[in-house]
């Protein structure tokens, strides 16, 4: 079995610009120019989205037929949705620092790092069973727990993950593991 797997990230929305945990808002309009002018994805079996608005948006700003995939839905942010990372700074100190060094941590309300990664890596193996080529448009915080999942490293890793939006990762699976394909 040799699956390739092409991850894209959504473009950028009001809220990834001023650094605010997202809420399910439209692309900017810049963003779907960007996304409109990328080079062309090589040709794909299957292809899936997140079901949020801004990667629909980048789906089809791509001029791709996604079909919507709950499993590549945006990291549930609970209470947090919306603010920033300083309001939470001043609001809830304890919190914010426990989210972001125990994985299995959940204080928002919402989902935790852990159980994000639970969820990329059942998705992920759903997949390598395709013989062919998969496009995901999706979230940063998906494809870091991808990327994670990918270099067999620890939860903790999923902070040195940084995903620009509209980035193109690409990984190949030959049913047992995965692996980052770097090419031009």
């Amino acid at each position: 079995m040799n699956t390739r797997l092409t991850w894209i990230c959504h473009g950028a929305t009001a809220a990834s610009r001023k650094a605010l945990f997202p809420v399910d808002e439209p692309l900017e309009a810049k963003a779907r120019e960007e996304a409109g002018r990328m080079a062309a994805l090589p040709r794909a079996d299957h292809i899936a989205t997140s079901p949020a608005l801004r990667a629909r948006q980048t789906a089809d700003a791509l001029r791709l037929q996604a079909r919507i995939d709950p499993a590549l839905g945006d990291c549930d942010h609970g209470r947090w949705a919306g603010k920033s990372i300083a309001a939470l700074e001043d609001e809830e100190p304890e919190n914010l620092l426990a989210w972001m060094t125990k994985p299995e941590a959940a204080p928002h309300g919402g989902e935790s790092l852990l159980d994000l990664g639970k969820r990329v890596v059942g998705w992920m193996e759903s997949q390598s069973t395709f013989d062919g080529h998969v496009i995901a448009i999706t979230h940063a915080a998906i494809i870091r727990a991808a990327i994670t999942h990918a270099l067999q490293a620890p939860p903790s890793s999923f902070w040195l993950v940084d995903v620009e939006p509209l980035a193109v990762i690409r990984m190949t699976s030959n049913g047992r593991r995965w692996s980052l394909r770097f090419q031009h």
